[in-house]
């Protein structure tokens, strides 16, 4: 009788261990690359190389892009550009990220917009090219555009 309580205790430690290392283990969704850069276009605030930085948990994503080169033509509070970002997807339909989330900015300050919030499947591959930036200020609307594909290369989600 006392051979059976240790074996069924054993085994209830077993399971509950496994249960823990699962509860505990780190999640398989991932986004890769994490970063990419691209070459935009976006009229009055200039052009140039900019980077995106994407983050993933489940089928949230969030998008966010700084640039040296595409500058603030005037100063921008923050908190107060909203953009919409749409990234081509070549698994299915286009992609959509906004929100209203940006540093303050003087006359001349690196652009930067985001963290901006989307959704995504699993296999989604997404790329700035064939999308675009919409940014609304001071209700000015600027598109930025890319000239090319992003390097490394699109976002692919899991």
């Amino acid at each position: 009788m006392r051979g059976k309580r240790i074996g069924s205790g054993a085994a209830m430690l077993v399971g509950a261990l496994a249960v823990t290392g699962l509860a505990l283990a780190p999640s398989a969704v991932a986004v890769t690359p994490l970063t990419a850069t691209v070459t935009a276009n976006c009229g009055l605030f200039g052009g140039g190389a900019a980077t995106l930085t994407a983050t993933q948990t489940g089928t949230a994503a969030t998008l966010k892009l700084s640039s040296t080169a595409i500058t603030a033509p005037i100063p921008i509070g923050a908190n107060s550009i909203s953009s919409t970002l749409t990234m081509a997807n070549s698994t299915g339909a286009a992609r959509v990220f906004s929100g209203a989330v940006n540093p303050a900015m003087a006359t001349g300050d690196p652009i930067t917009v985001g963290p901006l919030n989307g959704t995504v499947a699993s296999g989604d591959s997404l790329n700035f090219y064939g999308g675009s930036l919409k940014m609304v200020v001071f209700g000015i609307t600027v598109t930025c555009t890319a000239n090319a594909a992003q390097a490394p290369g699109p976002f692919v989600f899991s």
